[in-house]
């Protein structure tokens, strides 16, 4: 989603601000933008597409001054344009925002009213012709950003300049995560604090409603009923926040690669002395029920789980996706924990269905990549996965972890309620601990994947099966491939293959099996045989006794490693992964930042 930079400098704030957006490009972009004051004057520079265009430009058309505000933009309202582009000018203000303006119209209306002329189809634009309709009733700057915050409804982050101010930026937020950067004699503001990290470990993470006037000499940061609130400085650990590519031609391409140092990383936190140890104490003994919330891939890591507290753990649990959650209004019984998980902490339907269970759940707990985020610290315990900054959009790591996280939960609340003894949770400990090897030896299948994805970057269409706790990751496949080489794929439970899917197989369409060896292997080799006697092109992945067993019929084959049937999750989503990435990459597409998406969907 859209990201935000503003800078207090003591040098040029252009190459500082270009520098910043280029740590959010991870988020997802279709243009960008800087604004600067020179001299007591305002200018801006904006252009379409990637960074290196709007760089070009600054070349040819440079812009000066010591205090600024950038922003990469995630279309919203209006289609990617120059004139849609960011920062937004009205007269003396210009203004960069992420989020939704969810009363523009209205606030347009009133304006238009006053004979206040539109530019552009933006929401963003009606924030700064309201602070200039402000400005020209003779308020001053933060009188002004102050009205105008006022008025606004729906989810923001905002960041505001002046003309003839040059040590000033006022920022708010509401929804949509901002935080402070502490510097020598310098501010900072930033949509997280991997942009601000080559300037300062020292952030302020602003709360719901909080309004900040910044000079060069600090923040004054007021409350959302307009009361002088202390926000703390904290040091944050920055160690993680590098985003070169490694020596990989994507940044997907490292972080699947990257997957059993991350993992192993995660493990040292939650295991020791051959039992899971978690960061926070959680009792699941007073737990009659689960409630698990998430969007996108990590509301697949959550169907994932399922499997795991019920089969573990005796534990009932419901999943939800997130955007559909709080709307259908759920009863929430007693003794019931709910659990949201979100990469980034910030994404606005998770938070939104956190807020939703605050106040009638009985526990509130989250999976997070960010410690600081939002859901992290609203959450009543926060669970971090140790993944570090995932710059594809497609998640990969991230996953990865979050489904090593739920899985020491899982074991944990086992041992607790008596449904596993002590030498059971050891032998799973044990296993756990060999997972980050297995990953390992799957990546080295990624040159012969490489081999089988050229074929499928010439289909149109592809299903994925799987049974057990392989159906979610054949969804899991299925959506890693739509992200990033634009095919068309389906995911289907292997037994519901004969109840509809069955009549789109056809000699052209490919079929991906995900099927250990397990004790649901002899049903899906029937839903094969199915696929194969109408000709369908069947790629199973399995261990060597589940292709030994499946036969020569099929079209091709991916051997892994021998794994426990119940940690197979977190190994077959590597050929999963590496099916979508080498199919992106024959087929030619953005494969980091896929067209329309955007990595943290801070808005609905």
């Amino acid at each position: 989603m859209c990201g935000i930079v503003g800078v207090l400098s003591n040098n040029e704030a252009a190459p500082q601000l270009v520098e910043a957006l280029k740590r959010l490009e991870y988020r997802g972009y279709d243009s960008a933008g800087i604004a600067t004051v020179h001299e007591k004057r305002l200018d801006r520079r904006r252009e379409v597409g990637k960074l290196v265009n709007l760089s070009d430009k600054l070349v040819h058309e440079p812009l000066a001054g010591k205090v600024g505000i950038g922003h990469t933009r995630w279309a919203t309202h209006g289609a990617p344009s120059v004139g849609n582009a960011h920062p937004h000018r009205a007269g003396r203000v210009a203004v960069v925002h992420n989020g939704i303006i969810e009363n523009y119209r209205e606030l347009r209306a009133e304006l238009a009213e006053l004979g206040v002329p539109f530019q552009t189809e933006t929401d963003t634009e009606t924030v700064a012709l309201l602070c200039e309709h402000y400005l020209a009733t003779g308020l001053g700057p933060q009188d002004a950003a102050t009205a105008t915050i006022a008025r606004l409804e729906g989810a923001f982050a905002l960041c505001f300049i002046f003309d003839g101010e040059e040590d000033l930026l006022i920022a708010a937020r509401l929804g949509s995560p901002l935080a402070i950067g502490h510097g020598d004699g310098e501010m900072f503001i930033g949509s997280d604090a991997i942009a601000l990290a080559p300037m300062t470990n020292r952030i302020t993470y602003l709360e719901e409603g909080d309004r900040a006037e910044i000079t060069r000499a600090g923040a004054t940061i007021y409350d959302h009923s307009g009361t002088l609130a202390n926000r703390e400085i904290r040091e944050v650990n920055l160690a993680h926040t590098q985003v070169e590519k490694g020596g990989h031609k994507h940044f997907m391409a490292k972080e699947i690669h990257e997957q059993p140092a991350v993992l192993a990383d995660c493990l040292k936190t939650y295991i020791s002395n051959n039992a899971i140890t978690l960061p926070e104490p959680f009792d699941f003994t007073g737990i009659d029920r689960i409630i698990m919330v998430a969007c996108g891939t990590a509301h697949i890591a959550c169907t994932v789980a399922k499997y795991w507290f019920e089969q573990l753990a005796r534990l009932p649990v419901e999943v939800d996706i997130a955007s559909e959650f709080r709307y259908r209004e759920p009863p929430i019984q007693t003794r019931t924990a709910t659990i949201f998980v979100s990469q980034s902490g910030e994404t606005a339907d998770t938070l939104a269905a956190l807020r939703y269970c605050k106040d009638k759940a009985q526990s509130v707990l989250s999976v997070v990549n960010v410690p600081e985020s939002s859901i992290a610290r609203e959450s009543d315990v926060s669970f971090p996965i140790h993944a570090g900054v995932e710059v594809g959009v497609a998640s990969t790591k991230a996953f990865t972890n979050q489904l090593a996280v739920l899985m020491s939960l899982a074991i944990t609340a086992a041992r607790q309620r008596g449904a596993i003894d002590a030498a059971r949770e050891a032998e799973l400990v044990g296993q756990f601990a060999h997972v980050p090897g297995l990953i390992n030896q799957a990546l080295g299948l990624s040159g012969h994947i490489s081999d089988l994805s050229r074929k499928l970057a010439t289909a149109s269409d592809i299903l994925f099966l799987g049974r057990g706790s392989m159906y979610p990751m054949a969804h899991e496949g299925a959506l890693k491939l739509k992200e990033i080489s634009y095919i068309h794929a389906e995911a289907y439970a292997s037994g519901e293959l004969k109840h509809g899917p069955i009549a789109l197989v056809e000699e052209t369409l490919p079929v991906v099996v995900l099927a250990p060896r397990d004790a649901l292997f002899d049903k899906t080799v029937s839903n094969m045989q199915e696929v194969m006697a109408r000709k369908g092109m069947v790629l199973l992945v399995s261990d060597a006794a589940g292709i030994t067993q499946a036969g020569d019929d099929v079209w091709a084959t991916i051997q892994m490693p021998d794994v426990d049937p119940i940690f197979a999750p977190l190994v077959y989503v590597v050929p999963a992964q590496l099916l979508a990435y080498h199919t992106a990459v024959h087929k030619g597409t953005d494969v980091d930042q896929p067209r329309n998406l955007a990595k943290s969907v801070t808005v609905e």
